[in-house]
């Protein structure tokens, strides 16, 4: 009984991944998505888009690096992608998380949660630079379905969106082609990221 209640005690608090409202709007361009639908987005997205990975990749190992990895901001929040300030803490603050949340688990799962994790926060492996495609790739999609509004109120810049991505292309040549021609570069045209 002590494994099964180790379990359903990490699933009770990984619930809260619900509360953690990111700084995306929804394709609806009204409401913030949260990051269990954002998890939820990309596993579904690996399912479909996984053929344009530069390297085969294990699409499971992708889907569940993907499903745990902003687990860690139960505790240390939603660091917004272009916040300088919130950016010199995140690792610190998001290995805290991972040690108190992961080790809520029986051992031999909360190794597999942390080398999951770790193995995402690398980006060594074929399955980290795909689960890290992924995890660009859908706020740039969402911010130029709802007309670059998040890029235009936080005064996004070009050269902040692609220091962010200058690794995307690791992972996936085509999806980040597809991204920077119908995505980035559009909203580069219409004044919606700074020049």
């Amino acid at each position: 009984m002590e494994r099964i209640e180790k379990q359903l005690k990490f699933i009770l608090e990984i619930d809260k991944e619900k509360q953690i409202k990111r700084k995306t709007l929804q394709s609806n361009g009204k409401d913030f998505e949260d990051d269990a639908q954002h998890a939820w987005h990309i596993a579904i997205m690996t399912l479909l888009l996984n053929e344009y990975a530069n390297e085969e990749i294990d699409v499971l190992k992708t889907i569940s690096m993907l499903l745990i990895h902003d687990l860690v901001e139960i505790d240390a929040g939603d660091t917004y992608a272009y916040d300088s300030q919130g950016l010199k803490t995140q690792s610190t603050r998001e290995a805290m998380a991972a040690n108190r949340i992961f080790n809520l688990l029986p051992e031999d799962q909360a190794k597999k949660m942390f080398d999951l994790w770790n193995e995402f926060e690398e980006r060594k492996t074929p399955e980290a630079k795909f689960a890290r495609v992924m995890d660009n790739f859908q706020p740039v999609m969402l911010n130029a379905a709802t007309d670059g509004r998040m890029w235009v109120e936080n005064g996004v810049h070009l050269e902040q969106i692609l220091k962010r991505n200058e690794k995307t292309h690791e992972g996936s040549e085509v999806l980040w082609m597809y991204m920077y021609e119908h995505f980035i570069l559009p909203n580069v045209n219409k004044g919606r990221i700074k020049k």
